[in-house]
């Protein structure tokens, strides 16, 4: 991701520099020159990172991290005597811009003028920012990152476990279905080191999890014992919590739909 900002705030009109593991410059380097110091790192390698930075940090500075965890980060940079945002993007270093692209800011201790700086940087490229506290990024997610990649790697798994191949289904694909093994053929993609640092490092996803397996013993055991009248309750009572939500899913899924049918 840290290439991916460099295009960013050059493309607002920023200097930037940057540190690799490759470049002669160190990241100790650019901490005594740049009013603005954002780290890109793995999650499991943030807090050293960061550890290591902040002595080095001065209050006219401000002091960033790019990381899917926010509390941990946080609670480092502020060791330090820099102003501190957490920032999580939630694409990845493939998206073409931040048009459309959504970015959660946890402010810690910086001052608004600085703050709205940084955010008019994303807003004029069309990000959409929301705001949130390090702690409430965490816990929400556990939710939106920690169940969904469990569910999803649950799903090949069980496919694995059971001897179906993707290439197995797809004469009998539905739509829906195709939706749902592209997300699942998507993670599977991609880097798992970067799934096991979401998943094992951010606290709140054990209890989720824990919700997760108690749900799934609990539909399961309705299943077994064909009890229609528990299961038709639990639907029920599952789409009266999701609300409005479900008419809108429905008529946002029947567009998506209607684009791969006609691809």
């Amino acid at each position: 991701m840290g290439a991916f900002f460099q295009r960013v705030f050059e493309e607002a009109g920023w200097d930037v520099m940057v540190s690799g593991r490759t470049t002669p410059v160190t990241a100790r380097d650019l901490a005594s020159v740049s009013d603005v110091l954002m780290v890109s790192v793995p999650i499991r390698e943030t807090i050293q990172v960061v550890q290591d930075l902040a002595p080095h940090l001065s209050e006219d500075q401000v002091f960033c991290d790019l990381t899917s965890i926010k509390t941990g980060p946080v609670q480092a940079m502020l060791a330090s005597k820099a102003q501190v945002v957490g920032f999580h993007p939630m694409f990845g270093p493939t998206a073409s811009g931040l048009c459309g692209q959504a970015i959660i800011a946890t402010p810690a201790r910086c001052e608004k003028q600085t703050l709205e700086q940084i955010l008019e940087v994303f807003r004029s490229q069309g990000a959409r920012v929301t705001i949130s506290t390090p702690e409430e990024h965490d816990r929400i997610m556990a939710v939106v990152q920690g169940l969904t990649h469990f569910v999803t790697l649950s799903m090949a798994e069980t496919m694995r476990r059971v001897g179906v191949r993707p290439e197995d289904t797809s004469l009998f694909m539905s739509p829906v279905y195709q939706m749902e093994m592209s997300l699942v053929g998507r993670l599977l993609s991609q880097d798992p080191s970067l799934y096991a640092d979401i998943l094992e490092l951010n606290p709140h996803v054990s209890p989720v999890l824990a919700a997760c397996e108690a749900s799934l013993s609990s539909i399961r055991e309705i299943i077994d014992a064909k009890d229609t009248g528990a299961f038709e309750r639990v639907f029920r009572e599952n789409s009266l919590h999701f609300g409005e939500y479900c008419q809108a899913a429905a008529d946002e899924s029947d567009m998506l739909i209607a684009a791969m049918v006609k691809r």
